[in-house]
């Protein structure tokens, strides 16, 4: 037996003030994980990495679980649950892992079904029905449900990740559901399986069949007359002490058992965060879709007049009506997140946005025109601005829901963190409940923007707790304490949307009362005799100040590092608290991250799951072997450093960075991988290969020379490596170039990627330079190449080779010459990394300013470029799209004439020398496939194929015996007329 250690106490009396009871230690059977390998077809992980991949979610819990199953079959999901209560061992499941309550993480099994159990069962268009598993994601449902113009009408801002599974386990609702309802208000049956193995399709229920179900005995006919017990003691207490509101979330719904309601047992187990049952399918309601949709903006003084105005608003029948304040906006601006959209906001400091739905567009628009029209007509009418074209309602949407990122980590504010985050009131006292609710964060010194789904009267925050400090955790706690008192004051919910988990269920008794109590916990008990279904959630639960990921014990390592972390108080740890849980980074279409999760859709390969390893790192009480976690390291093989995270993250999370320090201590005094030597030392070798290209090609391509130079580098031998051009470009412009004494002068900087192996697109940017008037210089030797190592990990190498880049430049630097570079990675080099590793270097600084792409110079310079008519396939460099302007090279190919293409939007799968590694090969080729390659295949001969990262056109050359083209190249093509 394998003690787990104590879940800490949970408190079953009012409030958090009642007496305490120890939970014991939970004794693991050596034999779990053994039958569980054994006996399940799935994934059955133990090992501490796994496991502290699991340990928290988007909450502000933390609890180590036992061990995670990913089954592969619904049958799997049944044999895991019958293996652990034949050991005693808690159970709870998870999809997308992005509960705000602490729902998903316990000291239990943590079965994951968000891998394999994802498939849409069944459309049926007719019925406006579809039957899912529970690890289907709500976007893959709505895809396929809009060819039918219908919906799944509940749609949270985590839409694009979240899953079918969590939505139904935490009743979820998001922006529409003034249109379709709740998430229990849209399913129509459920497939479950309880704790003791009982599986039950059930639904809503006829008196006669009920009476048939109860007849039959058993542990079926046992639930259903406890069931029928529950509501026959409590029908009149459910219906007095339910709140009358749209949103209400917290605790069970009973109410479902009501005959009003059909004895709907589907809806009783929805929103029962996985404390009774373990859900295998549903069967779900689609509502019909509004084709077009227009967006009216109002702009209010503040954020409680806006709330005011709510019901007035409503009454012109929107499908969503979203409410903002002028912190959320100026939090926004601070982060630079979408400046360009925050100018479409009309004048004010508080806004509601209402979208209105019609069959067409110009009944969408003119449902907000007469909206319009009559709020004109208002005494004090609020300012206007109607957006009726997709891509600008589509901007507007984007700064609603990015919500949470905009309050997460704003650089000069304090962190903030859920805890009181989506209460709900009636629609119609929004307002006066904001004012109060602003007035108990003042009392308490707390700072957070409002917004939410104010048609509902749902209100979500993020909150400037101090949950380091025992004064801070007590002021947590004191708040949250009078905050559920004014709820209930108004009539409200403590969750309108993200469920009870820990953080509020031990405020329930207040909403419902000691008798509605004693209801829930015989609803629990009937479904979970055993009370190992996620215990210490919803019923007997946790107080909000256990389990807490931080807390007073939170004492992280603070080691010393390369990076200088500027915008995480200098500190490695802090920087991992970036990482709120919300899980973006899990998405799996249309996104920059996690190029490795979009193939493997392993938790342990996005953005959350590193950050989650390495904070489990710092805090050294589960992965306790600091720079030489295997566990970390594990986690962090398959990062490509795109630096997608850094951009695509609502927190901006930087996991390249993060990478190449742990990296460069983890193989301290350590032999690296064969690829780190010959791949991250490409600057050393390309300096020997040019010397004698001839020689250094027949060793890298003659085919028996060819295989073992690869075998010895640890290259893929699926990989045809480049060749070394007989002349590099630093030796053609010595011999070929004429200077221009009257031009600008610029420095064309000669990386080693295209120097040696590319020399034409140096030629070709230097044609284009020449043809705009410019005198363009190089250095007297190639520089060397900093980025292949430091993305090894091998930072002081790195950083000694970037060193002396800036001393070869400082001449030119200090004369204000731009430094044009086309290699986009070599760009990042100087704009990203060397400010966080030499801060203060003046030179440093100097050389960032003026470090530009060509299509970034050219738009600077407002250079026209020549024209061409045409197609493009355009592959952007990763570091491109993540911290230099990717917009630069997208508008000098617009404005050439051609219609620009961008099939994928993730990394090409190339990475560097990503995709050269042998262990990697396969992977690199999946992720080009995921859209790049197919389309360059597709592509005619007339479409021209435009990437301008080296990586990228070696990735396009082998996926597809495509040879690419550098913007510059393109450029000089136009320039000769097409030739």
């Amino acid at each position: 037996m394998t003690g787990v250690g104590k879940g800490g106490d949970r408190v079953p009396g009012k409030g958090f003030s009642g007496p305490k009871f120890p939970v014991p230690d939970l004794q693991v059977p050596d034999a779990l994980e053994t039958d569980l390998g054994n006996e399940v077809d799935g994934e059955v992980r133990f090992d501490t990495g796994s496991r502290a991949l699991y340990a928290t979610d988007a909450s502000n819990y933390r609890q180590v679980p036992v061990g995670v199953v990913l089954p592969k079959t619904t049958a799997a999901v049944i044999k895991t649950i019958e293996i652990c209560h034949r050991h005693g061992v808690p159970i709870v499941s998870r999809g997308g892992g992005t509960g705000l309550c602490g729902q998903t993480c316990n000291t239990a099994v943590v079965i994951d079904h968000s891998k394999y159990l994802n498939n849409i069962l069944e459309i049926n268009f007719d019925a406006k029905t579809a039957r899912v598993q529970p690890g289907t994601i709500l976007d893959h449902l709505r895809d396929r449900a809009e060819e039918g113009h219908l919906t799944f009408g509940p749609d949270p801002a985590t839409h694009d990740h979240n899953t079918l599974g969590g939505m139904i386990g935490n009743n979820s609702c998001g922006i529409h559901s003034i249109m379709a309802g709740k998430t229990v208000d849209n399913i129509l049956e459920l497939d479950v399986v309880t704790y003791d193995g009982i599986r039950m399709r059930v639904g809503q229920t006829s008196e006669e069949e009920l009476n048939r179900l109860i007849a039959g005995g058993g542990r079926v006919g046992g639930i259903y007359k406890g069931l029928r017990e529950l509501r026959d003691q409590y029908a009149e207490l459910i219906r007095e002490r339910y709140p009358q509101i749209p949103r209400r979330i917290s605790g069970f719904n009973l109410d479902q058992l009501l005959p009003e309601n059909g004895f709907n047992v589907a809806g009783a187990l929805v929103g029962t965060e996985s404390t009774c049952v373990t859900v295998l399918e549903a069967k779900v309601r689609l509502v019909h879709s509004p084709p077009a949709r227009s967006l009216l903006l109002l702009g209010y003084p503040d954020v409680f007049t806006a709330g005011d105005h709510v019901p007035e608003i409503l009454a012109f029948g929107p499908v969503g009506l979203e409410g903002l304040d002028d912190l959320l906006i100026a939090f926004a601006k601070k982060k630079g997140l979408h400046p360009e959209n925050l100018t479409l906001l009309p004048e004010g400091n508080g806004w509601l946005l209402a979208e209105f739905g019609g069959e067409s567009k110009q009944e969408a628009d003119d449902k907000a025109r007469r909206a319009m029209d009559a709020i004109s007509r208002f005494s004090q009418p609020p300012s206007m601005k109607l957006f009726t074209d997709e891509q600008e309602e589509k901007k507007i949407w984007q700064i609603r829901e990015s919500g949470l990122g905009a309050t997460a980590n704003v650089p000069g504010m304090p962190l903030s963190w859920p805890g009181w985050e989506d209460a709900a009131v009636a629609p119609a006292q929004i307002g006066a409940y904001l004012r109060d609710f602003k007035a108990l964060l003042d009392a308490h010194g707390l700072i957070a923007s409002l917004y939410g789904h104010f048609g509902d009267g749902c209100i979500h925050c993020r909150i400037s707790f101090d949950l380091f400090s025992h004064d801070g955790v007590r002021n947590f706690m004191a708040f949250i304490d009078k905050a559920a008192d004014l709820v209930v004051k108004y009539g409200g919910s403590f969750s309108a949307e993200h469920g009870d988990g820990q953080s509020k269920a031990v405020f329930l008794d207040r909403m419902y009362g000691p008798e509605l109590m004693e209801a829930f916990r015989r609803f629990k008990s009937l479904w979970d005799p055993d009370w190992k279904m996620n215990p210490g959630k919803v019923v007997l639960p946790y107080i909000p100040d256990q389990n807490l990921r931080l807390g007073v014990e939170y004492n992280p390592w603070q080691p010393e590092t390369h990076f200088h972390f500027p915008d995480d108080e200098g500190s490695f740890s802090r920087a991992t608290l970036r990482c709120v849980g919300v899980g973006s980074c899990r998405r799996t279409h249309d996104t920059f991250m996690c190029p490795s999760f979009l193939v493997t859709r392993e938790e342990k390969h996005t953005t959350r799951g590193r950050a989650h390893a390495l904070f489990e790192m710092f805090r050294r009480d589960f992965l306790k072997d600091g720079w030489r976690s295997g566990e970390v390291r594990e986690a962090l093989d398959l990062c490509l450093s795109c630096k997608a995270c850094k951009v695509d993250c609502p927190v901006n999370v930087d996991m390249a960075t993060y990478r190449a320090e742990f990296l460069s201590h983890y193989y301290h005094h350590r032999l690296r991988p064969m690829p780190a030597y010959s791949m991250g030392l490409i600057g050393l070798w390309s300096r020997l290969g040019s010397f004698m290209p001839r020689l250094a090609n027949f060793m890298l391509h003659a085919p028996v020379l060819a295989n073992i130079s690869k075998m010895l580098a640890g290259i893929a031998p699926e990989r045809t490596l480049p060749k070394y051009s007989t002349e590099t470009f630093t030796e053609w412009y010595h011999r070929y170039h004429k200077p221009i004494e009257s031009g600008s002068r610029v420095l064309l900087y000669t990386d080693t990627f295209n120097d040696c192996f590319f020399p034409e697109t140096l030629k070709a940017a230097h044609e284009v330079l020449i043809h705009y008037g410019y005198e363009v210089e190089i250095l007297p030797q190639r520089p060397p190449a900093a980025r292949p190592p430091l993305d090894y990990g091998m930072i002081t190498y790195a950083k000694k080779q970037m060193m002396r880049i800036i001393d070869a430049l400082s001449a030119t630097v200090r004369q204000g010459i731009p430094v044009i570079i086309l290699e986009p990675s070599t760009a990042a080099l100087f704009r990203e990394e060397l400010p966080e590793l030499a801060p203060q270097h003046l030179d440093g600084q100097r050389l960032t300013r003026l470090t530009f792409l060509l299509s970034e110079f050219m738009e600077r310079e407002r250079l026209d470029p020549p024209k061409l008519s045409g197609r493009v396939i355009f592959q952007p460099h990763c570091h491109q799209k993540a911290v230099l302007d990717v917009n630069a090279g997208r508008s000098v190919l617009t404005k050439m004439g051609l219609i620009v293409e961008e099939p994928q939007k993730c990394c090409c799968g190339m990475a560097g020398s990503f995709g050269f590694e042998k262990d990697k090969f396969q992977l690199s080729m999946k992720i080009g496939e995921l859209a790049l390659l197919p389309a360059v295949r597709a592509a005619g001969e007339d479409s021209y194929v435009v990437a301008d990262g080296f990586s990228c056109r070696t990735q396009i050359l082998g996926g597809t015996g495509r040879q690419a083209m550098h913007t510059a190249e393109l450029l000089a093509y136009a320039l000769r007329g097409g030739h």
